[in-house]
């Protein structure tokens, strides 16, 4: 068995064994956040075969021994502040469930200050999965603050739903024009698009709307380009969000976060 590294002690030295996912007949066990994937896609092989289980873990964009780039960054500029900075994320129904909880669950693990809020007439959303996820207020109360970021998640129709909400609107255009930072993953680089966000900016995108964006780069997981960050979402969205960290707070507190994942991430 393995299990998360600050936990191996309680397991009998002899059966226990430091890999991301171990399978022993019956038992299944995995180290952490940052496995949980391979670990949901040994369970899809055992349950349904390795045909299933490879179709899966396409569409999350996990590729078998994936050597591709982290983060590629042009146009670089500091992201510092003299306060913990303020995220808002907000969300609709249909947005990925996936990407919502990483990037909350990472950006809080850096105690960054993140708000999370629905766009919808309840706090509540159905996410694309059927999920039901609470929000921590409505976009409209969220509106009365200013945010040093604005991330969107993905997910097509979750998309689409944000991009129709006159309130995000207004805020994505206000924090664009007082030159703070924005991003956005997976669909959603295309809402940013649609409302001229992108113009003149490196990024990537889901491989489904992807092909909608000018200034495209498909070498990397993450794209930064000054103030902007996109990735391509679901398994790259853990990349994604300590990029974030990384540039709010620098690569001691990025490591330190990767650790408690369990998530492999360069040591300098």
């Amino acid at each position: 068995m393995t299990g998360h590294p600050a936990f191996m002690d309680k397991l009998p030295t002899f059966w226990a064994v430091a890999s991301k996912i171990q399978v022993s007949g019956e038992l299944t066990t995995s180290r952490g956040p940052g496995t949980s994937f391979e670990f949901a896609l040994s369970l899809v092989d055992q349950l349904f075969g390795e045909s299933v289980a490879k179709e899966v873990g396409q569409l999350l964009l996990m590729q078998a021994d994936d050597d591709t780039q982290r983060k590629e960054e042009y146009n670089k500029v500091e992201w510092s502040f003299d306060h913990n900075p303020r995220v808002l994320l907000p969300i609709a129904n249909g947005s990925e469930e996936i990407e919502i909880v990483a990037i909350v669950d990472i950006l809080r693990r850096a105690k960054v200050d993140v708000v999370v809020a629905s766009i919808e007439k309840s706090v509540q959303i159905l996410a694309s999965r059927g999920i039901k996820i609470v929000a921590d207020k409505l976009i409209g109360d969220a509106a009365e603050s200013v945010y040093d970021l604005i991330i969107l998640p993905g997910g097509n129709a979750g998309a689409e739903r944000l991009h129709k909400s006159k309130v995000l609107k207004k805020l994505l255009q206000e924090q664009y024009t007082a030159g703070r930072i924005y991003g956005a993953v997976c669909s959603s680089p295309a809402v940013l698009h649609r409302q001229g966000l992108l113009k003149d900016k490196r990024a990537t995108a889901h491989p489904s709307v992807v092909t909608n964006l000018n200034n495209v780069s498909n070498g990397a997981k993450v794209v930064i380009d000054g103030k902007l960050i996109t990735s391509k979402g679901l398994s790259t969205v853990t990349d994604f969000a300590l990029a974030i960290v990384s540039k709010l707070f620098g690569h001691a507190r990025t490591r330190c976060v990767a650790e408690g994942l369990v998530f492999d991430y360069p040591r300098s």
